[in-house]
């Protein structure tokens, strides 16, 4: 998440409306909106090649993965969300070409600016989709993957994958290979390393 951009305080349909002409994309949480910062290669690489895989493993079935220009929207948090990549199984998000609300799995690629947030209180709404299953955070700079998935009781349980693991998202029942996640992303970066 970006910095407050300077707006007055929205509704969610005054932020619809308003979002559709902007050139840049902007979250919308409860009334305030946030610019959108851009990402680095490597953010967007591994964004695409984890869409990549979903998208070659889920073909043929009701499931659907949409990348970063995708809204979602978290109707407890009367907040909208761009997240880096999420599926979705639901006739009804299928129908909506512009807003998912039923997402099954969500990723985000780590940023060092976001990364706090991401693990925080941007989970925190997710948490409040019932039909979110898996929540999967891409670390860059050590290559770590945390999925936290949802079990019969309700309750996230943290499935860690150290670098060099092959990462398991279970919601969808595919495994991605470091060499699948990270592939065309350098190792180190030198002095850009971990700057987004």
């Amino acid at each position: 998440m970006g910095l407050a951009a300077p707006q007055p305080t929205f509704s969610a349909t005054d932020y619809l409306a308003w979002e559709a002409e902007q050139p840049e994309r902007h979250e919308f949480l409860d009334g305030d909106v946030f610019a959108m910062a851009g990402a680095e290669d490597r953010h967007i690489t591994v964004g695409g090649n984890l869409y990549i895989a979903l998208r070659q493993h889920l073909s043929g079935s009701p499931c659907r993965t949409y990348m970063s220009d995708m809204r979602l929207h978290v109707a407890d948090a009367n907040s909208y969300f761009y997240p880096d990549v999420l599926v979705s199984c639901s006739a009804l998000d299928a129908a909506s070409s512009m807003v998912k609300t039923e997402p099954k799995l969500i990723i985000e690629v780590l940023s060092p600016s976001t990364a706090a947030y991401d693990r925080g209180l941007k989970f925190s709404y997710y948490r409040s989709l019932p039909s979110l299953e898996e929540y999967v955070l891409i670390d860059l700079a050590t290559r770590t993957t945390d999925s936290y998935r949802k079990g019969a009781d309700g309750f996230w349980v943290l499935h860690p994958f150290a670098k060099g693991d092959t990462v398991t998202l279970a919601s969808v029942a595919l495994d991605i290979t470091p060499a699948q996640l990270f592939a065309e992303v350098p190792e180190d970066l030198g002095v850009n390393a971990g700057v987004i």
